[in-house]
């Protein structure tokens, strides 16, 4: 079995998205900045590509699902690599895209997990986009390793991911810096 992996981009200041998000806006008013690196960024662009080598499967929750289809359309987050993804919601939507790489789960984190890592098989399993979700995991203790995309800006106000999770014990795994973040690994001590 694989890794379970929480990775998202953060700002300085903690936020996963900025302010004023809406569905046309879902990364909040100039929250764009926080994937930059995804995008323009050679470094962190091969890391990336690097990090999707050893992917499985991904879970997400339904907010990021809704918001992000019309850019990942049937591929899902991971492209051409065509990783299946894990939504997990409360009802399944009744209209999907056909031949995408999603699959609704209703009966919680746990099944959704459970479900992933059996797609995976010994590739890990990345909880994405979504702080509600991701707090879940982090509260359950069902996260190994926490990878954060490091934006240099304070957005002073937006979604903060680790809100209400308790404390966490880390082990810096690894740390690079690209051009728009750094790119660091920290595995989760068990107490």
């Amino acid at each position: 079995m694989g890794t379970v992996i929480l990775a998202t981009s953060m700002s300085l200041d903690g936020f996963i998205t900025a302010d004023n998000r809406t569905a046309e806006v879902p990364l909040g008013e100039g929250g764009e900045v926080l994937t930059q690196w995804a995008m323009d960024d050679a470094a962190g662009v091969e890391l990336l590509g690097k990090w999707v080598g050893n992917l499985g499967a991904s879970i997400a929750g339904r907010v990021t699902y809704d918001t992000s289809l019309p850019w990942w359309g049937p591929n899902g987050p991971s492209g051409d690599a065509r990783r299946p993804l894990f939504v997990v919601t409360h009802q399944a939507p009744q209209d999907t895209l056909e031949n995408g790489v999603y699959s609704f789960v209703t009966d919680g984190i746990n099944g959704a997990l459970a479900q992933a890592q059996a797609a995976a098989g010994d590739k890990d399993v990345v909880v994405m986009g979504g702080a509600n979700v991701g707090r879940q995991y982090l509260r359950a203790g069902l996260i190994d390793e926490v990878q954060i995309h490091l934006v240099p800006v304070v957005l002073g106000a937006g979604t903060p991911m680790f809100d209400d999770v308790g404390r966490l014990d880390l082990t810096t795994l690894e740390a690079v810096r690209s051009e728009h973040a750094t790119h660091l690994r920290y595995r989760i001590e068990r107490r």
